[in-house]
């Protein structure tokens, strides 16, 4: 079956979340830098947000920062899966010693309805795409904003980004437009 796209456009925005340590702003400026060179120019960063959430990222810092990208363009949202594997590379280059990483570095897209992000996790609710990696609508976006699911990470269903996440709609809108 041809899985390419039939009219050829590209209809998301590429985005990143990163986790890093708060206490070491060098892995952030590496992190960037190197997703730069991979992903192209960064048309949006957001402020910082203290992550404290949840213990589960205790291996890269206790003192979590998160932080979002958003990339210049649009793109097909098929390349979640290659865009993942880039992310993982990048996480184990970020290791002085080659074991662990310091940065988690989660790819996904947004467009006018949701926000999907790319897991090597598997769960009921997310969707096998190929390579051993995984999509997730981690929120939808209706009449009325942001909407989270019973699933949605805590983070992200506090609302604490949304504001973020209607710039890059914004921008995700305005690439549309641009395009047609």
């Amino acid at each position: 079956m041809d899985t390419r796209s039939r009219d050829n456009t590209s209809h998301a925005k590429l985005i990143i979340g990163l986790l890093y340590p708060e206490s070491s702003p060098e892995i952030l400026d590496w992190t960037v830098k190197r997703l730069s060179l991979t992903f192209g120019d960064i048309e949006r960063t957001s402020s910082p947000y203290a992550f404290t959430w949840t213990d589960y990222y205790k291996n890269i810092s206790s003192d979590l920062t998160r932080r979002f990208l958003t990339f210049k363009g649009l793109r097909h949202p098929f390349g979640l899966v290659v865009w993942k594997r880039l992310a993982i590379a990048i996480e184990a280059e970020s290791a002085p010693d080659g074991e662990g990483r310091r940065v988690n570095i989660d790819p996904g897209y947004l467009d006018g309805a949701r926000l999907v992000l790319a897991s090597t996790k598997d769960n009921a609710h997310r969707i096998y795409l190929w390579d051993d990696i995984f999509a997730e609508a981690t929120l939808c976006h209706g009449k009325s904003g942001w909407v989270s699911f019973s699933y949605t990470f805590p983070d992200f269903a506090s609302g604490v980004y949304f504001e973020f996440l209607d710039l890059a709609r914004e921008d995700w809108k305005r690439d549309l437009r641009a395009s047609r």
